[in-house]
This record gives structure tokens, sequence and C-alpha cells, in this order.
């Protein structure tokens, strides 16, 4: 695995506004990711996972520290920068799919890549290689409503792939799917964190998941608890 840190999180906190007091998400984070990590936040609700994941994602941005991805300080971006920089090199994944119901599958995928300089045929192949990589390119002309939870979620993931992202953050990815669709869908996951040098970094509590990752960051009230390197390829703290 490359060892380039593709993100740095230094003294990151993050403070919300609460009625007429704040309440504080995040204390003092200190991590960094290599490229290529396969790794999940773990902890209870309320921890801090998905407040982290949104600053990584340029979502968000710190209330203090320095939150610095693929080298551009999150702090520093405009709007615009921060959209360049999702648009072009990070992809997300959430518990709910949010696919657009009057649109196909290959439609679906596509819309990831109409706000890049691709041609229309660079775009067909893009979108059918990441249906390809998720075992449903013979469900492209599908609409949402005629998937199953598990196919949903593939197209999800082809979606936030189509890209060929630097950074993928998925949001408890496998909160709505069954043993069974959880594990085909972690599988895939990790054959193309392997395929694509792509970082992922997921949100979660579920167990099943955890069996997958080489590396384990514990939150617990916003702090980092434990960081775990469970696969030695993982080499990054």
């Amino acid at each position: 695995m490359n060892t380039e840190k593709i993100i740095t999180l230094e003294n990151v906190v993050k403070r919300f506004k609460v009625g007429d007091g704040e309440f504080t998400a995040l204390k003092d984070i200190n991590l960094n990711f290599d490229k290529g990590e396969f790794a999940g936040l773990v902890g209870p609700s309320g921890s801090g996972k998905t407040t982290l994941l949104n600053i990584i994602g340029s979502l968000d941005s710190p209330t203090e520290g320095t939150a610095t991805v693929m080298g551009k300080s999150i702090s520093e971006l405009s709007h615009k920068e921060s959209a360049l920089l999702r648009n072009h090199h990070i992809g997300f994944i959430f518990q709910v799919y949010n696919l657009l119901p009057v649109y196909t599958v290959y439609e679906n995928v596509e819309f990831a890549l109409l706000l890049q300089n691709h041609s229309a045929e660079e775009r067909k192949k893009a979108v059918m290689d990441a249906l390809d990589w998720v075992g449903i390119a013979d469900m492209a002309n599908k609409k949402p409503a005629k998937l199953s939870g598990g196919e949903g979620q593939r197209v999800a993931i082809a979606r936030a792939m189509v890209k060929k992202p630097q950074i993928l953050l998925a949001d408890e990815p496998t909160a709505n799917l069954d043993a069974e669709n959880a594990h085909a869908i972690l599988q895939t996951m990790k054959s193309l964190n392997k395929e694509l040098d792509t970082t992922f970094l997921f949100s979660t509590h579920d167990e099943k998941v955890m069996k997958y990752m080489d590396r384990i960051i514990h939150l617990r009230d916003g702090s980092v608890e434990k960081d775990e390197i469970i696969n030695s390829k993982s080499s990054s703290k």
C-alpha cells in the first residue's frame, strides 16, 4: 500500500450552537490516513463519526484545528473549491441510497459524471465499468423501484466509484441490509479498494463491517479512544 498521507487531521475540534450554548462534537482529533486504507470510525451514536466524515468530505469544516485532504486545508476552501474536491476526488455512500426514482440505474450512476468534462462515449464506458465492478451491468435500464435493497446499495456504490475517487466515505452503508447482502457489499468494496487503491473510510457500529476493516478508530464522546491496526498492511498512525 502507498504510504502517501491522503488525509491529515490535526487538533480538530468541532462545536455546534445549541440554543444559547454549544455542543462539542469533536475534541482534539489527531489522525492520519494513507492512500489505499480500508478503515472504520467506530462508536455509539453521538460519538462524532458522521461529523468527522462530513469534515473530511468538505461538507463541513473544523471549528478549531486543521483538516487537510489531498493537500488542501478544508477550512481554507471556498464553496466552489469544496465542490470541486468532492466532484472529482471524493465519493459518498450513505445508508439511504438516495437514488433518483425517475431515472434508470444507468442514469443514476451517470449523474455523478455530468459535472465533469467527459464526452458521452467516455461517460458510457465509465458507467458500464462501474456497474460491472458491482455486478449489476445487466440492470442498467431498470428503475430503482424494481431493485432489491442490496441491488440499490450496489447502484449507490457504482455511483460513488464511477469517477474513480481518491477517497470514498461510507456512512453506515450496511444499516438497511441483511447479513448476506451486507457481506456481498463489503466484499465488493474490499475488491475495489485493492483494484483502484481508493481510500475507504467507514462510519459504523456494525460488527459485520468491522470484520472487514484493516484499521479501526474507536470514537467516544467526540474523542479517539483507541486507534487499532487490524491488518499490518495499514501502517498509518
